[in-house]
């Protein structure tokens, strides 16, 4: 492990190595990622997969917008030899009750300012989508057929190797332990393995953010919250979108091998890090399954896991530096979509670190904004 560094990145999750990718792309030479476990180990190889532009405020709506865009070319800008498995088959979202259609329709709004073309559709119009759907409870629907699904694991692997070739040192089983500062600024990461002497910190340690944070002093609102995913036994291909709803609270896919992917939040779940399982969890996925896709309910159960949302008060990320030591920054609190958004979060990033103009602006997603409360509150996250 190298000594010394002109940029130590925290976290060798999607967030950091897309960071990684864009500091090395426009020229920094020395970037060392400490990960300490393997890379994709963390929340991005936990998610479900998906991603989507249909957003409720207009910053997530260009920041997945451009990612999305940027999925569509991956393999070819990332020169990967693989394939990141990008398949562009929509999220329907259901909703059961007016309230939600009504944010469906300002939502459209927004998102057709940002180019994003979705639409508001009928319960007729959803079945047609998705033939099994039970609409008897249903009020309406809105579909993006450029929304989709890839292989997080794959896709964090094609940044992590496009920046390897760029020079990027990945230290692996490498834990950070402190973070030394003098006269207010970042001088260096203390790890299990030695100590990095650096000016430059990014955290993008997701589930571990505030941990890290708390070793310069800085208090960030953010919490851990756990997640639970399952998965079914693969059968022949019955469905093209995500099936997502807020109000019923599911979100559903069927991979390209078959089996059906599929989680639900809870407000009561866990805050302490922990990313077991629970059979709660199977208990009401079932039945939110046997409702709304009454076909899928009769698949058997293959596995079961579980990842942290990282959460702020709004729903929204942290791309910031802080205040109170120079040469800290953060790309955390992404309530669940930092794999989405991974693309842009690396490009924001390295414009905030070089200085550069933004591609899209994310400079309402600061700090500042929880202490002056002006938060901007995401409606649609399950």
């Amino acid at each position: 492990m190298k000594n010394s560094a002109e940029v130590v990145i925290i976290g060798g999750g999607m967030s950091g190595c897309s960071t990684a990718y864009n500091l090395a792309k426009k020229g920094v030479k020395n970037i060392v990622v400490l990960e300490k476990n393997y890379i994709c180990s963390g929340s991005t190889g936990r998610c479900g997969a998906g991603v989507r532009m249909q957003w409720g405020t207009e910053m997530n709506c260009k920041i997945a917008k451009k990612s999305i865009e940027f999925y569509e070319h991956a393999n070819e800008i990332l020169e990967y030899d693989r394939d990141v498995e990008f398949k562009q088959s929509g999220y329907l979202l259901i909703a059961d009750n007016e309230k939600e259609i009504e944010q469906f329709k300002k939502n459209i709004v927004v998102q057709h300012e940002c180019g994003v073309p979705s639409s508001l559709l009928t319960p007729e119009e959803a079945k047609e989508i998705v033939p099994y759907l039970n609409t008897d409870m249903l009020k309406g629907a809105a579909y993006c057929s450029k929304d989709g699904f890839l292989n997080p694991f794959k896709t964090t692997d094609a940044f992590y190797r496009a920046a390897k070739r760029l020079g990027v040192e990945f230290n692996t089983f490498t834990e950070v332990t402190g973070i030394i500062t003098e006269k207010g600024r970042v001088t260096g990461v203390e790890t299990n393995k030695g100590v990095v002497h650096t000016n430059i910190v990014v955290n993008a340690t997701n589930a571990y953010s505030k941990s890290i944070c708390d070793m310069v002093g800085l208090d960030i609102p953010v919490y851990s919250e756990r997640h639970q995913i399952l998965v079914t036994e693969p059968v022949e291909p019955m469905q093209e979108p995500m099936v997502m709803s807020f109000g019923l609270n599911l979100y559903v896919q069927q991979s390209p091998e078959g089996s059906f992917i599929m989680g639900r939040g809870d407000n009561s779940e866990p805050r302490d890090l922990r990313i077991t399982s629970s059979w709660h969890f199977v208990e009401e996925m079932a039945k939110t399954i046997d409702t709304i896709l009454p076909p899928i309910s009769k698949l058997r159960v293959v596995r079961q896991w579980a990842g942290l949302y990282n959460m702020t008060p709004d729903k929204q990320p942290i791309y910031d530096k802080a205040e109170n030591v120079e040469g800290f920054y953060l790309a955390v609190g992404f309530s669940g979509h930092g794999f989405m958004f991974g693309p842009i979060t690396g490009v924001a990033m390295s414009e905030m670190i070089l200085g550069e103009k933004s591609t899209v602006d994310v400079s309402m997603l600061n700090l500042e904004r929880f202490r002056t409360g002006n938060l901007i509150l995401e409606p649609s996250v399950v």
